[in-house]
């Protein structure tokens, strides 16, 4: 029997007319995944018999079947229902150096060479013996990859983080880095939008930071276009992330700089707490980001996010809506701590 070629394709959630739908993406074309796959009405209902529906979209000659114009969809966040993101912080080595030295972490005095060193040391002894830092982002706060980003009414100095995104294709709990690739349903691309001024928390020192605030605004994860098939990704290391501010080139890196990889991020993560299909785990970002330029989102930007091989995101940055949230109408100090509005 002759072997039968699998088409790669990705996968995304549509709408058009106000209807959302699942579809499977060949070059400019959508195919309705309700259409080939009875029962499925969102791709949330892919996971529980994953590789078997991967291997009917494959078999699908997009030209024998009913199919629309990508060119005029409205693009949602690619996994529906939106699950919980799993964020690893700190996890580029290159990035760490540089958030150091931009924002003077490390000793008193000390100049830029001289933080980006003790950065360094403490880093890779992270690395060697310790844990990866993973906090949690909300899916209320996930758009989709052409959407506008929302700047806040309080909190100032918003950044970018472009990462790869590694979508969870089933349950997992105390996971073993050796069998981590087995969870893995597919990758995306979120931008991790960060308020800066938002994240320091001076009024109760001793809980650091609250990255609740900083990092859960609306739009502030802004995903996808698609979800791209593990089985078409043969190594996520080699991936090459780039994210460009008005056209000029910011971030740029492969993404094989981690100080804890894909494997040993889910077996951390899931020696916690439960992952469940549709959780997004971002992987860290690269250098590049805003506060090493020392240039912020601003109203009119436009961000342009892009992962080889997983598409290409488009954000239009939008100034903040002029309204105070009513816990900040009458706190004008709390919003003088928190850097006022962005701009």
């Amino acid at each position: 029997m002759k072997e039968q070629r699998v088409n790669e394709f990705a996968l995304g959630t549509f709408e058009e007319g106000g209807e959302q739908f699942p579809g499977a993406v060949f070059g400019d074309r959508v195919v309705d995944l309700r259409i080939i796959l009875p029962g499925i009405s969102r791709i949330g209902d892919l996971f529980a018999h994953w590789n078997v529906h991967l291997d009917v979209v494959g078999s699908i000659d997009p030209n024998a079947v009913e199919a629309r114009p990508l060119q005029g969809l409205n693009v949602l966040p690619p996994v529906q229902p939106v699950g919980s993101v799993i964020a690893a912080g700190a996890n580029y080595r290159e990035h760490v150096l540089q958030m150091s030295v931009a924002h003077n972490l490390g000793k008193e005095g000390a100049d830029a060479a001289q933080l980006a060193a003790d950065a360094g040391v403490e880093i890779d002894e992270r690395g060697r013996s310790g844990d990866p830092y993973v906090w949690t982002g909300l899916p209320s706060a996930v758009c989709g990859a052409y959407d506008d980003v929302q700047l806040p009414d309080v909190g100032r100095n918003v950044d970018w983080e472009v990462e790869l995104g590694v979508v969870i294709g089933r349950k997992a709990h105390r996971v073993a880095a050796e069998d981590a690739y087995d969870y893995i349903a597919g990758y995306t691309i979120v931008n991790d939008i960060t308020a800066r001024t938002l994240v320091p928390r001076n009024d109760i020192a001793m809980m650091g930071t609250d990255w609740f605030r900083a990092k859960n605004q609306p739009t502030f994860f802004p995903t996808g276009p698609y979800l791209i098939p593990r089985r078409f990704v043969a190594d996520p290391a080699k991936l090459r992330i780039h994210l460009s501010l008005n056209g000029k080139l910011m971030q740029d890196a492969l993404a094989d700089d981690l100080l804890f990889d894909i494997p040993s991020l889910i077996a951390y993560a899931s020696s916690v707490a439960v992952l469940l299909p549709g959780d997004v785990l971002i992987t860290g970002s690269p250098a590049g980001n805003g506060s090493h330029w020392g240039r912020y989102l601003r109203d009119g930007d436009v961000m342009e996010a892009e992962i080889s091989g997983l598409g290409t995101q488009r954000s239009m940055v939008r100034g903040p809506s002029g309204q105070l949230p009513p816990w900040y109408v009458d706190r004008p100090d709390a919003v003088a701590a928190a850097g006022g509005a962005a701009q």
